[in-house]
């Protein structure tokens, strides 16, 4: 598995217009806010519940973000409960984990030759089939940490004198899918969209000015041998007044001041992505906060901060055709994944890892 860059590079997702599923056909590469999750193939499909009112949880997002030097397509699927109790509760949350290799790609979309005459086809694998992929960079590069795995072209195969025989096997793991928990008409939908991505980078520009003139600044100090001042954001002094708003800051006030500082290039921003680096926090997280995130559930290794959901994305969670509106609130739910993004080839079934929720700055609750 890849290390983290030695120079963190941070990805936020913006909102990139309606996925309307009669236009686009999504798939597991795609990046979107809601809809139905898009497994990878040979992945059951999952139905989480609620762990306070038991009900099925509504996929919030879904990211595809391979690894460097990783031989598997990857995915992130985050869940909650749209319930107006339960949506800011550590139970009501679920972060899933799924990874498949290249070649299993490609067997599952490679058609069969043989698939029995009688009855309508197994429609549990229509999701596996190729589709356009939205907001992925040109040159293969998916925007998440990875270069994006081109799906594989499926060879015309030539005639054969006689058909093969489908094996029980194959029909079985198709069928598996079909079986697998609730009906769909009972897991609640959330309207969908698409998820852009840029580098934080690029919008530093005002930033790296004021550092420029906090730069000269100090030179000008040192070579005068007089005292000025920082300057503000708006690059001017720092007045007195807001020295005695600092001093009489609480310590959690000024971490949520840090957070919409941070922020603030672009409001609009509903995911950070910064996979090995440091979360934002809208309150203070708690002292023991390495102790608090869990190993993982499956290899016993330590777990590493991927990405967060943010404040803007909750707007945005709605339900599909019109329905109630989803009850969901939160500050940010931050989610660590598996350092070494621990994996089985052949593999069925994702893998949980952990999610922080905060609320507002004076209320956290995590799981």
């Amino acid at each position: 598995m890849a290390a983290p860059p030695a120079q963190e590079l941070t990805l936020i997702g913006l909102c990139d217009g309606e996925l309307d599923s009669k236009k686009y056909q999504s798939s597991y590469q795609t990046n979107k806010v809601g809809g139905q999750p898009d497994w990878l193939p040979l992945i059951s499909r999952q139905y989480p519940r609620c762990g306070r009112c038991g009900v099925p949880l509504a996929h919030v997002v879904q990211v595809y973000c391979p690894l460097d030097a990783s031989p598997y397509h990857r995915n992130l699927h985050l869940f909650a409960c749209p319930g107006a109790e339960c949506s800011a509760g550590p139970e009501c949350w679920r972060v899933l984990r799924t990874q498949c290799l290249e070649a299993e790609v490609a067997a599952a979309q490679t058609p069969s030759r043989s698939l029995p005459a009688q009855g309508p086809p197994l429609s549990a694998t229509d999701w596996c089939d190729a589709a356009d992929d939205w907001g992925m960079d040109e040159g293969g590069d998916d925007g998440w940490g990875g270069g994006v795995k081109e799906d594989s072209q499926v060879q015309e195969e030539a005639a054969a004198p006689e058909a093969e025989a489908v094996s029980d096997t194959d029909v079985s793991s198709q069928l598996q899918d079909l079986t697998l928990g609730e009906s769909q008409e009972d897991v609640p939908v959330l309207r969908s969209f698409f998820i852009s991505v840029m580098e934080e980078s690029d919008l530093g520009e005002e930033e790296d000015d004021l550092q420029h003139a906090q730069k000269l600044l100090k030179e000008y100090e040192k070579r005068e041998g007089v005292k000025v001042g920082e300057l503000d954001d708006c690059g001017e002094g720092g007045s007195g007044e807001e020295k005695y708003e600092k001093t009489r800051a609480r310590h959690g006030d000024a971490i949520f001041s840090r957070f919409m500082k941070k922020i603030s290039p672009c409001p609009q921003q509903i995911l950070r992505y910064c996979r090995g680096g440091k979360p934002l926090f809208v309150s203070e997280p708690p002292p023991n906060m390495p102790q608090v995130v869990s190993v993982c559930s499956s290899c016993g290794g330590s777990r590493t901060f991927e990405l967060q959901l943010m404040p803007a994305l909750v707007s945005l969670l709605q339900r599909k055709d019109g329905g109630a509106e989803a009850e969901l609130e939160f500050g940010t739910v931050v989610v660590y994944t598996c350092r070494n993004s621990c994996w089985t080839a052949g593999s069925r079934s994702a893998l949980e890892e952990f999610c922080f929720v905060q609320t507002d700055p004076d209320q956290q609750l995590f799981k």
